[in-house]
């Protein structure tokens, strides 16, 4: 078996010189009638045991860097009917995701439906982005926050 989970594969787009790491899951999951999109930049690196997955858009630039454990999903389970399992109740909330050219997200970072964090940003490890970070911005925390601007003197 390949290393990498590959679902709803012609949505997705790998540029040149990407590296997907190991026990990696790659999905696309297009409503009835609809498209979705997950699009890897060129040379981007995801060291692995991450998930990235779109129901409607998630777009990861150019040299994005995603330590181990990376969740990235542009939806949310439902969860609104008490006597349906939440697995099957489908997906909520469902917003696109981008991840600007260069940015790096450390290990274990969460980024939730919406979001877009900007070229350059540095998001730390095991923060949850709940909102847009700007580009060349230091976040860190659950929600992540901007504890500083890269290109400020420090």
């Amino acid at each position: 078996a390949l290393p990498v989970r590959l679902a709803g594969v012609s949505g997705i787009s790998i540029g040149t010189g990407v590296f997907v790491g190991p026990d990696s899951w790659l999905q696309t999951i297009p409503p009835r009638g609809k498209s979705a999109r997950l699009a890897i930049g060129d040379g981007t690196s995801i060291a692995g045991s991450a998930v990235l997955s779109a129901v409607e858009d998630v777009s990861l630039g150019r040299s994005v860097l995603l330590a181990r454990n990376v969740y990235i999903s542009d939806h949310i389970h439902a969860y609104g009917e008490i006597d349906v399992a939440i697995k099957d109740q489908g997906v909520a909330r469902v917003a696109p995701v981008v991840v600007g050219d260069g940015a790096w997200l450390g290990q274990g970072v969460v980024v939730v439906p919406g979001v877009t964090i900007g070229a350059g940003s540095v998001v730390g490890a095991n923060s949850v982005v709940t909102s847009d970070i700007p580009e060349r911005s230091l976040a860190v925390g659950a929600p992540a926050r901007v504890v500083r601007q890269l290109d400020e003197q420090k």
